[in-house]
């Protein structure tokens, strides 16, 4: 059995963390993901919910907001209850167990229409000769 999302979304509100009467931080929120659709066609999308606890939701409160884009792997979850009426429902939620930004700093602070981040190669003179190295010496 396998059971692995991968999601790439924004947050539709700032991310409350919370704590449960056992101490435990949680934080539930939703992400807007857009469908792959064909050219002319209406685009769509789709409002999951998110669910992360512990360290992840207390970094998720503290790094990210309203539109933010978010980088989710996690797991689907089902959870069965009755409502207000007494009718029984499902709901279905992804459980985050890691999460990872997507957007630098500097594009999310400027609205997303800032330049790609760069970078520059370094100087051949900024590496130091590991001298008679073989590959039984490499960690990997």
């Amino acid at each position: 059995m396998f059971n692995l999302v991968v999601l790439t979304g924004r947050l539709t509100a700032d991310p409350e963390l919370k704590t449960t009467a056992n101490g435990l931080s949680v934080t539930t929120f939703s992400i807007a993901v857009d469908r792959r659709y064909r050219s002319g066609e209406e685009r769509q999308t789709d409002f999951i919910n998110i669910v992360a606890w512990r360290q992840t939701a207390e970094f998720i409160t503290k790094y990210f907001k309203k539109g933010s884009l978010i980088g989710i792997e996690g797991a689907i979850q089902t959870r069965r209850y009755q409502d207000k009426n007494g009718n029984n429902r499902t709901a279905f939620e992804v459980i985050a167990n890691n999460v990872q930004f997507v957007e630098s700093k500097r594009d999310n602070t400027m609205g997303g229409d800032a330049a790609p981040a760069t970078f520059s190669n370094a100087d051949v003179n900024d590496f130091a000769d590991l001298g008679d190295v073989t590959d039984d010496d490499l960690p990997f």
